[in-house]
């Protein structure tokens, strides 16, 4: 057990690693009115891919320590640092639930269901951040920051947004469905369905 959690732990710093690299230098930045900025980004991908192999609390830690680093060293975003961690660790939670402790895709044999709760924990992390990430965006600048342009911004952060989360959902899949068989193979796969459960 100590064995598989230290395991988890450096695959969390992994992953945190990966989130901030993508997020940081692979995204495409649009400036916005009053000195904001959003962005097109992979790092919800990440995140999602961390969460699914390796349950909701690790991968949902190592995206939101990723994209947090991120916030933390870019001046346009570090103000934003406190809500990016909130947000990923709860993408992470959700796709952790969807995929684990409901559809149980770290044991099931069957490769179309397991495809089908990949898709659908996905779906599921993102449609949350879809919704909250310009909903707590809008009153995080308007009540912490004080922006009066908040309104403003929130048409491109819900168009941002969406744009992410569809290619998230699609290249966290097809890494995962590709990973899997790989990881099985060199013991890196865990059965994530019963936290007291070892290794797949």
């Amino acid at each position: 057990m100590k064995n598989q959690t230290a395991q988890k732990i450096a695959l969390t710093g992994l992953m945190a690693a990966l989130s901030y690299v993508v997020f940081t230098f692979l995204q495409i930045r649009i400036q916005l009115p009053g000195g904001d900025a959003t962005s097109i980004h992979l790092g919800n991908a990440v995140c999602i891919l961390a969460a699914l192999l390796l349950g909701g609390v690790y991968g949902g830690l190592g995206g939101a320590i990723g994209m947090t680093i991120g916030d933390l060293l870019d001046p346009q975003y570090i103000v934003y640092a406190p809500k990016t961690f909130i947000l990923k660790l709860c993408i992470g939670l959700i796709t952790g639930l969807i995929a684990h402790r409901i559809g149980r895709i770290s044991v099931e044999k069957n490769t179309k269901k397991v495809l089908i709760f990949t898709v659908l924990a996905a779906a599921g992390g993102l449609l949350f951040n879809v919704i909250f990430d310009p909903l707590i965006g809008y009153f995080y600048k308007l009540a912490v920051l004080g922006k009066p342009a908040a309104e403003l911004t929130l048409a491109w952060n819900i168009a941002s947004t969406s744009i992410n989360a569809v290619t998230s959902a699609i290249v966290s899949s097809v890494i995962y469905m590709a990973l899997r068989p790989a990881l099985k193979k060199a013991g890196f796969f865990f059965d994530l369905s019963n936290p007291k459960t070892g290794q797949a």
